[in-house]
């Protein structure tokens, strides 16, 4: 895809430029020239670069809203998960390709450009593998494809059902894999990833609870440099059961007896000490947060202040997908930590702005832990969200003030277009092929809670 696009300002790794003008070639930004006249290039008011959705569940937009009615019983992570083990019974391959289509084009209407996709449903309904071992990560590649988004893909490595190696329940039977079986999953799964543009495929074991010490120390050489992520210390029982199973916490243990680098991603880390938050911030690993999902599932917050303190990086990602919104995502951020603290602007430095700090930092650790590029730059992929200087929010803002007005008060709808590689995805806000999308989301959606 090739183009020539006009920019007033843009928001370029040296910070903002004005009259900015990128050359787009074979879907790679070829060049970048500020404080130029736009000439005959393509006009449009702001650039930011797209922001990666670290973390996703993408079946999981199937059952948006479905858990959101009181049980008889304190409602908690674990009895939502027994409503998401019956959804997750239903899907074909087909079932998770429409799904993840209507995730994915949400995702590139928010402003996600890449998507991390921590991908755990692997067998046919009875639990049987396929002939294809990458039959459902076929599915999420197709969907990717379709939609134009980006794609790390990331099989996940489940066994067990608890801390020390427990036998997995029913409803987990299609999730389930050894080392070797997982490898040749891994093996087809690159295989196909090699069709979709600027591919990523790394690994998740899903949590300490699901893999064994010796399985997760199998399972680290099989990334060969690519991503690692895995669910750690998201609820409260899970660290009192980690103390029962090792005399350590999650994060502690995890810190204590794996490689974990810049190469890792700790999704939640939402219970930890502050000896924990600071080794974490340390260990140079990205701390997947995912506000809105942790806010719908009651997990609790993450110490973002004392970690930021001592270095650490962060991105954002959708989880459950129970709402897509990456600026939402970054807005729940913050007010999650005011709530907490009783105190305003807490994720930024005196005299910063907190929308500049915010998309900041979940552009640069998002791409880490996806293994992308971030930001407008020459070579990388053309991954542009523009936003609508018309909107009442961001009239006469420049600068960061523009973040600021677009995460506080404009929110989503004050992006307008989306490139992905240099083609324009979404105009006006919508999908360019929102609605056959859409279509066939529904038409699933009535065959499966029919």
């Amino acid at each position: 895809m090739n183009a020539s696009l006009h920019f007033a300002t843009a928001l370029l790794p040296g910070g903002w430029a004005s009259d900015v003008r990128i050359r787009i070639q074979d879907g790679l930004i070829a060049e970048i020239e500020p404080g130029v006249a736009p000439g005959d290039s393509e006009r449009h008011a702001v650039a930011l670069p797209g922001l990666p959705n670290l973390h996703s569940h993408a079946f999981q937009r199937g059952m948006a809203g479905l858990a959101e009615v009181r049980g008889h019983n304190d409602d908690s992570f674990w009895t939502w998960r027994e409503i998401m083990y019956r959804f997750v019974d239903r899907l074909t391959p087909g079932d998770l390709a429409a799904i993840a289509s209507q995730a994915y084009a949400e995702m590139l209407e928010s402003g996600f450009t890449r998507v991390g996709e921590f991908h755990y449903l692997h067998h046919d309904r009875d639990g049987r593998p396929f002939a294809d071992p990458a039959e459902m990560s076929s599915a999420i590649m197709g969907a990717a494809e379709e939609t134009g988004i980006a794609l790390t893909h990331l099989p996940v490595f489940y066994a067990h059902a608890g801390f020390g190696g427990s036998a997995p329940g029913e409803g987990q039977r299609r999730f389930i894999h050894d080392v070797d079986g997982f490898a040749k999953l891994l093996d087809a799964a690159r295989a196909e990833a090699k069709a979709l543009p600027d591919s990523v495929v790394g690994i998740a074991p899903h949590s300490l609870r699901a893999v064994t010490p010796e399985e997760l120390a199998a399972l680290a050489p099989l990334a060969n440099g690519a991503p690692i992520h895995i669910h750690i210390a998201e609820q409260a029982r899970e660290v009192e059961d980690c103390l029962a199973w090792s005399g350590a916490r999650p994060v502690e243990w995890l810190l204590d007896h794996a490689p974990v680098g810049p190469q890792w991603c700790l999704v939640h880390a939402t219970h930890m000490t502050e000896a924990e938050t600071v080794a974490m911030a340390r260990s140079g690993a990205v701390a997947g947060l995912c506000p809105i999902t942790e806010a719908n599932l009651g997990d609790g917050l993450f110490p973002a202040e004392a970690y930021l303190a001592e270095g650490g990086a962060y991105g954002v990602g959708s989880d459950s997908n129970v709402r897509i919104d990456a600026i939402e995502e970054l807005r729940l951020l913050e007010y999650g930590q005011r709530l907490a603290r009783r105190g305003r602007n807490l994720l930024t430095a005196p005299g910063q702005s907190t929308g500049g700090a915010l998309y900041g930092a979940a552009l640069a650790g998002g791409a880490q832990a996806l293994g992308a590029e971030a930001g407008l730059r020459v070579g990388a992929p053309a991954d542009i969200v523009s936003l609508d200087a018309a909107h009442p929010s961001l009239a006469a803002r420049s600068g960061d003030a523009l973040l600021d007005g677009l995460i506080f008060a404009a929110g989503r709808e004050g992006a307008d277009r989306v490139w992905r590689r240099g083609r324009e995805v979404v105009t006006d806000g919508r999908h360019i092929a929102r609605d056959a999308i859409a279509a066939r989301y529904r038409a699933t959606l009535a065959k499966l809670l029919a």
